[in-house]
Parts: C-alpha cells; structure tokens; sequence
C-alpha cells in the first residue's frame, strides 16, 4: 500500500499542483490515498471527485488538520516513511530497499519543511540535488517503485480514448463522442 502526504498544501498559491500530484498518483498508483494538510481545500476535493465521476474512481483524498499525527500513527502500524528533499540520499540507492515495503507513506512537502519530518522520516531521499518541483520528485519515485510501467488502464471507467496521430477520440460504451 503507497499513501502520500502533502504537506502544508497552499489553497491560492498550490491549487494547481497538488491538483496534478493526485492526477500523477492516479494514473501509477490507482487506488492510492492520499492525504494533505495545510489550506482544506474543498475545490481541490471537487476538482479530483468530478474528474473521477467522469474518467473512474481510482485515488481517495483526506484532509488532516495534524500532520505530524498522521505520520506517527502510519509509522506506529509498521508505514515506512519516504521524505522527498533535494538534500537526501539518491533515491536510485534506496529502490530496492522501499520496494520491499509493505506500506509507504511518502510525504511531499511544499513551504519550507519542519524539522520533524527529517526526524520522523525512516527515509530522506532525492530525486536530484539541485531545486526541482516536488512534482518531479514523486512522479519519478512512483514511477520507479512501479517498475517504469503505468496503471492507468487498471481504473475502471465507462470512457476509454483511442489513441490516435492526430484529433482525439473518446468513447462510451459503443457510442463515440
């Protein structure tokens, strides 16, 4: 089981990428939680439960009010927790080691990150060791844990697109739209 925490989420300032942190979680690990904390941003949860009526359900959102709670009680059910900062080790070196995992809880931060998260983390990892988007840093590493492959043809949804060179084709059931 892969859950995710996004850390002091920013209703204004990070609407749009914590949008597409869950839509990246989405489509490589269908049927993954994730939680956030910071702003409670009910546009967001509206934007991710209409594109989910529409395309299939595949993740759950939750807000927490207490972050720092949260990790405690994952990690006191046996959660491996996976921090993403520039300033940890290469995640290329911990795969193996995460991958063996039973339950992650990777944590994304957004502001600057509490002190408590570098403590509490069993793993401080980095997708490189320049600035770069957390985004970036959880894409790569889901991508990686999922063996480079995706799982978007695992959500169950009454629309299906055909992919094509060029234009777009979606369809429902046996009509096309």
């Amino acid at each position: 089981m892969i859950e995710i925490l996004r850390l002091n989420h920013r209703k204004e300032r990070d609407k749009r990428i914590t949008t597409h942190l869950a839509l990246s979680v989405r489509v490589l690990y269908p049927n993954a939680k994730i939680y956030y904390s910071g702003d409670k941003d009910e546009k967001f949860e509206k934007s991710i439960a209409k594109l989910q009526e529409k395309w299939g359900h595949a993740v759950s959102i939750e807000y927490v009010s207490n972050a720092k709670k949260l990790v405690v009680s994952k990690k006191s059910k046996g959660y491996v927790v996976v921090h993403l900062t520039m300033y940890g080790l290469n995640y290329k070196e911990k795969i193996r080691e995460l991958n063996t995992a039973s339950n992650l809880l990777i944590i994304v931060g957004s502001e600057k990150v509490p002190g408590w998260v570098y403590e509490l983390a069993d793993h401080n990892i980095a997708v490189g060791h320049q600035p770069h988007s957390e985004l970036t840093a959880l894409t790569l590493l889901l991508y990686e844990l999922n063996d480079c492959k995706l799982k978007d043809n695992n959500i169950k949804s009454d629309l299906q697109i055909i992919p094509q060179e060029k234009g777009k084709k979606v369809i429902e059931s046996d009509k096309q739209i």
